[in-house]
């Protein structure tokens, strides 16, 4: 269906772009703020405790901050050090969903599914501003892949890699990875009626293995919290992190307590989907009701032709995450595999029943998003960040031929919707990690303050603020948390350095204190873009100013 050559030209194009974005500066919050966290492990060679600067952090588990450690111990602390483990369990994400399309449909079902998987807009956000997403979803593909082959052929060592896999997805987590995979494994196992699987000494040796993996993380949360119910977290003390972990964590979520309520909106994951599963929204979409209008029409009597894994897994888990009270886009992430599958077999329908209309106005759908993708990326190159040099011009005209290459070749409607929308993440994907994101942290004060700090040869031991900011960024790039400190104790220190605000400077002057040297970079809330900023004639109006300034 589709050939090798193609198939693994994409692959590697996909790849490169990714490989592209491994060298961008650290996003603030999360992904700089958890890269200082795997940082300390190392520096202080504590890999038990978590901590959110000087605070404890009872709130993901281990997982995710213990592989950038090993990653930083192996290749240093660097940015790309750490975003290295997130690549390679996309990798394995989007293996699995080839081994899963494989197994519920065909080795072409498989392919489609790994080429969808890994140009889904969140999941390569989620290798650029890495957070624990990346590791969750591909442990928990891989896990659903491995229980779902167990679940047909009946095989040991699948079953005992899943469980693997779910433990590791677990202690990336918790609770939402064995709900997805749980819930998608029982609509499969009720669907084809294969509960006999369940009655087998190998389930028990899963749920060994399970447990086993998960050991870890349920000792380091011992360690930390159980044996030390005087700590105070979020207001409560006798915390215990065994207790929270398998227990407590997804229900503050849900309910809000704890993290507070930060949308009540029971839509928000529809209309995020909408951007988050780009370019392949509108089919996805097709996808979805073309199954369920299916499965209403055989009155959900089995047929082999079909699978209720994806469909029903992602219907459930969608309804019980839209009623939780607190809400971020990036919790899509771990449904996406089962969307990938799911649109890759509706491609493959189309190729099979060859339905000429209905192809034709999803092709003409496809065309209108690398049409919206195209005047977004001349915008970002000509208007919102400026090419300074000749050879970006040189490489965007490059990458634009080969798109129009693929556009303008004749060949079957539903290669051209593939080959199209694999083109829209591409040519996105490589403007945003090679110009706009580069472009855009320039005025992320932290890191860019970083540089000052090297360029002056400012030890970090003389760094403090007076502030309660987070400084994640600066912390990171200097390899080094900024120390605390107040007003009354700097009476007694002299030849420092105070990092701030405003109204940091205005709290020192205000105090009586001076400083003879300053340092000033401008600052934007890189997360939380605006039109106003990305208008270069309007974006002096959106900046503030962070300062280092330096006390005699």
């Amino acid at each position: 269906m589709i050939s090798s050559t193609r198939y693994w030209f994409l692959l590697s194009l996909i790849v490169l772009v990714y490989i592209l974005g491994l060298f961008v500066t650290l996003f603030e919050n999360d992904s700089a703020q958890f890269a200082v966290m795997a940082m300390r492990m190392v520096q202080e060679n504590d890999f038990i405790s978590l901590f959110k600067g000087p605070n404890d952090y009872l709130d993901k588990p281990h997982m995710h901050y213990w592989l950038a450690a090993l990653s930083f111990k192996i290749f240093g602390i660097h940015d790309w050090a750490y975003r290295i483990p997130a690549l390679l369990a996309t990798l394995l994400g989007a293996y699995s969903c080839y081994g899963l399309g494989k197994l519920l449909y065909n080795s072409d079902v498989g392919k489609f599914s790994a080429l969808i998987f890994m140009t889904a807009q969140t999941i390569v956000l989620s290798v650029i501003d890495v957070r624990t997403d990346a590791v969750l979803t591909g442990f928990t593909i891989f896990s659903i892949w491995q229980l779902a082959t167990y679940i047909e052929k009946n095989s040991l060592t699948n079953i005992l890699l899943g469980a693997f896999g779910a433990g590791i997805a677990f202690s990336t987590k918790g609770q939402i990875a064995l709900l997805v995979i749980g819930i998608s494994l029982l609509c499969h196992l009720a669907y084809t009626r294969k509960w006999k699987c369940l009655l087998s000494y190998k389930v028990l040796l899963a749920l060994v293995i399970f447990c086993l993996t998960i050991t870890p993380i349920l000792y380091a949360y011992y360690q930390q919290f159980d044996l030390h119910p005087e700590k105070v977290i979020r207001g409560k003390s006798n915390r215990s992190g065994i207790l929270f972990i398998l227990w407590e964590q997804s229900f503050e979520r849900l309910s809000g307590e704890g993290h507070g309520k930060n949308s009540e909106d029971y839509f928000f994951f529809f209309h995020t989907f909408l951007w988050v599963f780009l370019p392949w929204t509108v089919l996805a979409l097709f996808a979805y009701w073309w199954r369920v209008k299916a499965f209403i029409k055989i009155k959900f009597r089995y047929n082999g032709k079909f699978e209720f894994l994806t469909v029903g897994g992602i219907t459930i888990i969608f309804f019980i995450i839209s009623f939780a009270q607190f809400k971020l886009p990036h919790y899509m992430n771990v449904l996406i595999p089962l969307y990938a599958v799911l649109t890759a077999s509706y491609l493959h329908k189309l190729y099979e029943h060859g339905k000429g209309k209905e192809i034709r106005f999803l092709l003409g759908i496809q065309y209108f998003i690398l049409s919206l993708v195209f005047i977004a990326v001349l915008l970002v190159c000509f208007y919102v960040f400026k090419h300074e040099s000749i050879w970006n011009y040189v490489a965007l005209f490059a990458v634009l031929l080969v798109t129009a290459y693929f556009c303008l070749k004749q060949e079957a409607y539903y290669m051209r919707i593939v080959t199209i929308s694999v083109c829209s993440s591409l040519l996105l994907n490589a403007v945003l990690n090679g110009h706009f994101y580069p472009d855009l942290l320039k005025y992320q004060a932290g890191s860019s303050m970083a540089h000052l700090v090297k360029e002056n040869e400012i030890a970090s031991d003389d760094i403090y603020k007076i502030g309660k900011d987070h400084t994640w960024a600066l912390d990171f790039y200097n390899r080094k948390p900024i120390k605390i400190t107040t007003l009354s104790e700097l009476a007694n220190k002299e030849n420092i350095w105070i990092y701030g605000d405003d109204n940091d400077l205005q709290q020192l002057e205000n105090a009586g204190f001076d400083w003879d040297r300053q340092l000033t970079v401008n600052h934007f809330r890189i997360t939380r873009l605006n039109l106003k900023f990305l208008n270069s004639l309007m974006r002096e109006s959106q900046l503030s100013n962070r300062y280092l300034v330096h006390l005699h």
